[in-house]
């Protein structure tokens, strides 16, 4: 039997706020529709919640209907589906994972990969804070937090991305160091120069001249290895 169009949003709609990032980063990387549909499932459940802090257990997520609905589509059990997609946002950096305990059993939590979820993780594991029913494994060891990407810099710092800027933004991830990446932003930010321009400017000096650590640029042997920097997409900038 063929489904009905759908006829449209209303005027006054509800809406879930989803992070521009996770358009222009995650879901351009996402090929598991299963994990798209998890994630976005997140979202939404945790949109309509009230009160701190905001999460969803395995358990409430394995009996949502609505996600199972979609998830039992894909092959394998409603529980290997679900638990695959999981596994997929968690390693992906799109959601944290935390292993608490429930009258005796394990209970999967997980958040939203923000500051705001990293700092109530941080707040359990350190018995600050507490879920109702909940308590930390003991001797759990914690999930390795990702370190924030050149574009979730670059939207948190600067503004937002267009497709040319997100362009030279990987070919400087491929260049440069993460943790020079890091620093330039934060350098920029210090001195109020926010712009891609101002930030690709400090890491061809630093791949020229040589970092405040010494890398680069200070040692006559490396001269080779750091002018591929400067032979990079951003060469024409940088003042020899």
């Amino acid at each position: 039997m063929t489904k009905k169009p759908f006829s449209g949003f209303p005027t006054r709609a509800e809406v879930t706020p989803i992070p521009n990032l996770f358009f222009t980063t995650i879901m351009p990387q996402v090929d598991d529709i299963a994990e798209l549909k998890t994630i976005l499932h997140v979202f939404w459940l945790l949109s309509r919640r009230r009160g701190y802090p905001r999460f969803v257990t395995y358990g409430e997520l394995l009996s949502d209907p609505i996600l199972m609905s979609e998830i039992e589509k894909g092959t394998g059990s409603r529980d290997e589906m679900l638990n695959r997609a999981l596994k997929l946002a968690v390693q992906r950096g799109t959601m944290l994972h935390l292993k608490l305990e429930r009258d005796g059993e394990t209970e999967d939590v997980y958040f939203v990969n923000t500051e705001s979820g990293k700092k109530v993780m941080d707040r359990i594991q350190r018995g600050e804070l507490a879920l109702p029913g909940l308590i930390p494994r003991q001797g759990e060891p914690a999930e390795p937090m990702s370190p924030p990407g050149i574009f979730r810099l670059y939207e948190q710092n600067v503004g937002m991305l267009t497709p040319l800027i997100a362009e030279e933004l990987q070919e400087a991830e491929k260049l440069y160091p993460a943790d020079w990446i890091e620093s330039a932003f934060r350098e920029a930010v210090a001195l109020n120069r926010r712009s891609w321009k101002y930030i690709a400017r400090i890491l061809e000096r630093w791949a020229v001249e040589g970092k405040d650590d010494g890398k680069f640029g200070r040692d006559t042997k490396k001269k080779d290895e750091s002018s591929k920097y400067v032979r990079g997409r951003y060469g024409h900038m940088v003042e020899r």
